[in-house]
């Protein structure tokens, strides 16, 4: 993909299979995973085959999750992105939902907000997704502020494998 955004302090560009050693510092942390199961990678292949199916995504689906990189230093702190979804989440298939990660020594600056914006942005200008999904842990208040910040409404909770979730929904602003 050739598809690059950027904001104010944010690159956010298409994963690649370089940029696995830095992925995998940040999901080998079992703080990143306290709200995903608890379940932190433990192998960089798993990194790999993870951006193996981001890429197919690409191919099939011309978007999918991005890493994200700092401006200022060039640095990788985590992936934000679009996904569109073909595995039933909450009796939905077939639905676009927004998502993030950072490394933990990156959050709390803002950084996951300013890309959520920006694929929200390019999600109803250039997709024109007729309706954004999200869905973050009850208990992870940081990710929850995220999604009201910018603009996502919890319509509902459901349970997954045991772990209660707030399901959001965002209608394109004009509603076409």
């Amino acid at each position: 993909m050739k598809l690059i955004l950027t904001t104010k302090r944010l690159i956010l560009r298409e994963m690649r299979h370089e940029d696995a050693p830095q992925l995998f510092k940040m999901d080998a942390n079992p703080n990143a995973h306290k709200y995903l199961w608890n379940k932190p990678n433990t192998s960089i292949t798993e990194i790999h085959d993870y951006i193996t199916l981001v890429r197919q995504q690409y191919q099939k689906h011309k978007i999918g999750r991005f890493v994200v990189v700092l401006k200022q230093t060039n640095e990788l702190i985590g992936w934000a992105g679009l996904k569109f979804n073909t595995v039933e989440v909450n009796k939905k298939i077939n639905f676009f939902d927004i998502g993030y990660r950072l490394n933990e020594n990156f959050w709390g600056n803002g950084y996951a907000t300013e890309a959520a914006l920006a694929w929200q942005k390019y999600a109803f200008e250039n997709l024109h997704v007729k309706t954004l999904h999200a869905a973050a842990h009850t208990d992870n208040v940081a990710s929850n502020k995220i999604l009201q910040k910018i603009g996502l409404i919890a319509t509902e909770k459901y349970v997954e494998e045991n772990v209660l979730w707030n399901w959001y929904e965002m209608e394109h602003p004009n509603n076409f």
